[in-house]
């Protein structure tokens, strides 16, 4: 984790608190963090779980990968440390939207269990569900919706996850989607019951 460069700084608390928040929107936030290969479907699930939530009146949010290293995180590549602060900056601007009460979703790959592990570390129990989308090499390079998988093969792209630099499996995640076997609606329906069936949104 980076250390803080800041210094003389106190944190304030607003008049209006967490709890104040989900009662006005009618859930309990937390982060949604969705791992796994590129091409697994990590993306396709949240914006289908996004949309099915505002559906149902509920707050979601997708934080995208490639979407956020546009912007926030557009000056770091893809070495380790890159990744690693990528990560971490991911997991601090999901813990601020958790304690709007939002429900929010990222999608990345985040490859290394440390580095996971460390965004975990930022919440309090329950606050981080972490969804291991399961989806093999082949599957996901079957697939290949970006080319990406292609250009690694050619070594256009050095460190591509699963082909020339590793992803390490979570050991315990709350939930596993089998998106190399589920059709996306399974999938989508096994994230729900989940926020259903821990307290998240109402059945």
């Amino acid at each position: 984790m980076a250390d803080s460069k800041s210094t003389n700084i106190t944190w304030h608390a607003g008049q209006i608190g967490r709890a104040d928040r989900e009662k006005l929107l009618g859930q309990r936030g937390a982060t949604v963090w969705l791992t796994g290969l590129s091409g697994s479907g990590k993306s396709t699930v949240a914006v289908a779980v996004e949309a099915e939530l505002v559906k149902r009146g509920k707050l979601a949010y997708v934080l995208d990968g490639d979407n956020v290293r546009h912007g926030l995180n557009k000056n770091l590549g893809f070495s380790p440390a890159d990744r690693t602060e990528n990560i971490r900056r991911i997991g601090e601007v999901s813990k601020l939207f958790t304690d709007c009460g939002v429900l929010v979703f990222t999608s990345f790959i985040s490859p290394y269990r440390a580095d996971r592990d460390q965004v975990r570390a930022l919440f309090a129990p329950g606050d981080f569900v972490e969804v291991y989308v399961a989806a093999d090499v082949a599957t996901c390079e079957g697939r290949d919706p970006k080319g990406l998988y292609k250009k690694a093969r050619a070594g256009q792209i050095p460190e591509f996850t699963g082909i020339s630099a590793p992803y390490e499996e979570p050991l315990k995640p709350e939930l596993v989607l089998e998106t190399g076997k589920q059709t996306l609606e399974q999938s989508v329906n096994g994230v729900l019951r989940y926020l259903e069936n821990h307290g998240y949104i109402g059945r």
